[in-house]
Order: C-alpha cells, then structure tokens, then sequence
C-alpha cells in the first residue's frame, strides 16, 4: 500500500507541469493584443504603426514558463502606419514586398523564466521571406479570470531587428537602419 501511495505520488509530481500547462490563442479579435513597430525617419523623429491582422497561439505554464512554445502568423498587407500613401510605399518590392511575401511569422524556439516575471523569448521570425533568430525581452503583466467565464494571461515584449538582415533594401540613413517592435499579447485559455 505504501508502494502504491509513493508510485502515486511520484507520479502526480512528475505530471503535475504537464496537468498546469495551458494552451491559450492570442485574442487579436477583441484588440486586446497589438503588434506595433517604430523607425526612426532620417534620424530626427518616429515613424510608428502597427500590423492590423495576426494570429497566434501559445501553450503556457506558469509554474514552468521555460516550457513555453509560441506561434505568431502576421498578415504583412495589414501594416498600418496611419497614412494611406506611405503604407502603400512600405507593401511595395522596397520594403517589405508584400506581393511576394504577404506572410510573416514568429516561432519561439526557447523561453527563459529571469524571475520576477521578466522572461526571455528566443525564436525565429520570418519577415519577406528571410528567417532569422530574434530575442524578445518579455514581461509576464498579469492572469485569471475575465469577465465571460474564461481565463486569459497577457504578456509584453520588445525586440529590435536591423532591416538589412531581412533584405530589406530601402535606406533611410544611418540612424534609420533598425526597426524596434513593440508586443502586447493577451491570449484566452482553450
């Protein structure tokens, strides 16, 4: 009898991470998650905005983040920079070329827990049809209950990515070169 009840202990420890491990879908329906960017323009002030359309998934334990995996697909057409002209100039061949590459896409391959709720995310993004390693810096903000009888945790994070690495051939001058991406990330538990 106290075999079974240390085997069934044994157990219940071992499978507890995989019992509290959830998986979530990014709630981009209810625009409680946004994809932003900002450049420099020519060294003198910000250029921001934003990816309208996305999804993603992610499966989350917060007694063990490190098991964390993520997915992020980014309808490229969809950048908005709040100026009709200029979003048409950004989906053209000489930046992000959206003819050929409408699709891009974030997978983690790593998640680190730092402590006090500061993680860092390793993966690979997809941007115009070049795939690199990026980290974020992720912040976990908060989770439980909501409202509808669901549950949800949100996230932030940022990262910087430099636009020759994706082979986007447009140049801005020196001081125009990298894009910093700004993520907030609510998902609903399934």
């Amino acid at each position: 009898m106290k075999k079974l009840l240390l085997a069934s202990a044994l157990a219940g420890a071992l499978l507890s991470p995989i019992a509290n491990a959830a998986d979530y879908i990014v709630d981009y329906k209810g625009a409680h998650a946004s994809i932003n960017f900002k450049i420099k323009h020519l060294g003198y002030s910000w250029l921001t905005g934003r990816f309208d359309k996305f999804d993603g998934k992610f499966n989350y334990d917060a007694k063990n983040p490190e098991a964390t995996k993520i997915v992020v697909n980014i309808d490229a057409t969809s950048i908005n920079s709040n100026h009709a002209e200029r979003d048409k100039h950004l989906r053209n061949d000489d930046v992000l070329d959206v003819s050929k590459y409408a699709a891009a896409k974030f997978e983690s391959t790593s998640v680190k827990d730092l402590g006090n709720g500061k993680l860092e995310v390793k993966g690979n993004l997809t941007l115009r049809g070049v795939t690199k390693p990026i980290i974020i810096d992720a912040e976990k903000i908060g989770e439980g209950k909501d409202p509808w009888g669901g549950y949800r945790v949100g996230f932030s994070g940022t990262t910087r990515i430099k636009m020759a690495d994706y082979g986007i051939p447009i140049q801005l001058g020196p001081q125009s070169t990298h894009v910093d991406l700004d993520l907030h990330i609510e998902g609903i538990r399934q």
